[in-house]
């Protein structure tokens, strides 16, 4: 049994709907507070529902109970991010944590825990919480897998971080010159899936990105021919952003700058070795836009 932790998600569902459609058996964790409809998504596709919180270790105790692999996605930003309630702290830290120690305690065999690119250094909240937690696993003595994606493009290329395709505006962070191996969420789908199986994943950080670097300014190029429109650029240079994290005192609103500037920094991943071990065909750039477009 594989149980997906942070399953209403857009990655943590993506794996339970890949994972069910292989056959796999799957249960998925979700909180009481989850949306309804993303719930009843989950059970219309024969999924096996658990509900519990990270905050909550006997909850995590009942749903690691005849589980095999534990598949972590949770994250409690952006959009169930509550300061002093579902947070960095609580969520991202110890409830991380605390998931670790009821899969060892209840005999799980492998543990996939979704952090983020090595590459993202920048020091703010999220980054450390990820980096604990990283550290944390693997001094458990779980067989453990850290997937590293970098930068998803249905995220980072969309309106809610300044990508407005549909409207021709793009806001870049830094000078835009910077290699960035985007990453299509569908491909972290298919990594997480095949790190159950796949040997190469065994007590392994997998630094994941597209198929090759791009910079911001060849991606709106690459958006521009897809549409047939001329993009308006803004951006937002580096001190902007340290300025904007040196003001904020949420753990949330550091967090964002501190993202910006990973990205205005680059974050270039050779996926040559990766694709030798797990043959998935990776979704680039190119193909995104025309997509989006479409």
């Amino acid at each position: 049994m594989i149980l997906v932790v942070g399953s209403t998600g857009m990655l943590g569902s993506g794996i339970c709907q890949r994972l069910a459609e292989l056959g796999k058996p799957v249960k998925a964790f979700v909180r009481e507070t989850s949306d309804p409809a993303k719930v009843a998504r989950l059970s219309g596709a024969g999924i096996p529902v658990v509900k519990g919180d990270l905050r909550d270790p006997a909850s995590l105790k009942a749903a690691c109970q005849g589980v095999e692999t534990v598949i972590d996605t949770v994250s409690s930003m952006p959009f169930s991010y509550q300061p002093g309630q579902n947070d960095i702290a609580s969520v991202d830290v110890q409830g991380a944590k605390a998931l670790i120690d009821a899969a060892k305690a209840a005999g799980v065999k492998h543990f996939i825990y979704t952090s983020f690119s090595g590459n993202m250094e920048t020091v703010c909240p999220l980054r450390n919480a990820k980096r604990e937690v990283e550290a944390y696993l693997k001094a458990s003595g779980l067989v453990y897998t850290i997937l590293r994606p970098g930068y998803f493009m249905e995220a980072w290329l969309s309106p809610m971080v300044g990508f407005d395709a549909a409207n021709a505006k793009v806001a870049i962070y830094g000078t835009g010159d910077q290699p960035i191996s985007w990453i299509s969420l569908f491909d972290v789908i298919k990594f997480a899936v095949e790190s159950v199986t796949n040997p190469a994943a065994r007590n392994a950080v997998l630094e994941l990105g597209g198929p090759e670097p791009v910079s911001p300014h060849q991606v709106i190029r690459l958006f521009e021919k897809a549409s047939g429109k001329t993009f308006e650029v803004s951006h937002v240079p580096v001190e902007a952003l340290k300025a904007q994290m040196d003001a904020a005192t949420d753990p949330m609103q550091k967090t964002f700058p501190g993202l910006m500037l990973n990205y205005a920094a680059g974050d270039p991943i050779d996926m040559t070795a990766m694709l030798k071990a797990f043959h998935i065909k990776l979704t680039s750039v190119q193909d995104y836009a025309k997509e989006t477009v479409a």
